[in-house]
């Protein structure tokens, strides 16, 4: 998906598009091992990552924006979409593509009513049930986890492939799995119907970021349309 240029005051002329959730990569400071965040992303961007999600709990809003910023020129220079996760201010104010909500959050049909129809707006899902709500209220894809369980919420309870594919089956929405997946096990997660993955730590704690994201890569194509 292409975006304008955020114009003065973070102001940005956004024509929203599904973009490709293939390989969606979630940031996570946990993960880089002391490497610079930016350095990590570009290596990510470079290996063929689809889209970017920027995840920043213990930032605060000075510093998630001053980040977003840069994040958002180095996603552009690879005309990949970046997504703001939770911060709909954050968002707005570097003009990206989109946001994404947890159930905890502001309500999607909030959210939609504040950013409008130009932003793409993803929710978490973990059933059915949160799967189907989250299609009513306007959301435009659906994160669902956690199908190998993660480390990075550990409150999350386990999906599985098998209940990944049933949210797949009534989806409705683009499906990305998320939680435990890894270069390994990504098949697994375009095999139950998902149209990509959400990896955190299997990306950006790797030692080798672009040769990870490169495999992944090459299985993505198996399931290219």
């Amino acid at each position: 998906m292409e975006s304008g240029e955020p114009e003065a005051g973070g102001k940005g002329v956004l024509m929203k598009a599904q973009p490709d959730y293939s390989i969606y990569l979630v940031t996570d400071d946990g993960c880089l091992q002391g490497r610079p965040l930016l350095n990590c992303v570009r290596e990510a961007l470079e290996g063929g990552v689809t889209l970017v999600q920027y995840r920043a709990k213990t930032a605060s809003s000075a510093e998630m924006y001053a980040e977003a910023l840069q994040l958002k020129a180095l996603c552009d220079s690879f005309n990949v979409p970046l997504i703001i996760n939770d911060r709909l201010d954050i968002a707005m104010a570097v003009g990206a593509a989109g946001v994404h909500l947890g159930q905890d959050d502001l309500p999607c049909a909030v959210a939609r009513r504040i950013l409008g129809e130009e932003y793409l707006i993803g929710v978490s899902a973990h059933n059915p049930a949160e799967a189907k709500a989250a299609l009513q209220s306007g959301a435009d894809y659906l994160g669902c986890g956690a199908v190998f369980g993660t480390a990075t919420k550990a409150d999350v309870k386990k999906l599985g492939t098998d209940g990944l594919a049933s949210i797949c089956r009534e989806k409705g929405l683009p499906v990305v799995g998320i939680g435990g997946v890894t270069a390994d096990n990504y098949r697994e997660v375009r095999a139950a119907g998902a149209d990509g993955a959400a990896i955190v730590s299997g990306i950006l704690a790797q030692p080798d970021i672009r040769t990870t994201v490169r495999a992944i890569a090459r299985v993505s194509q198996e399931f290219a349309k």
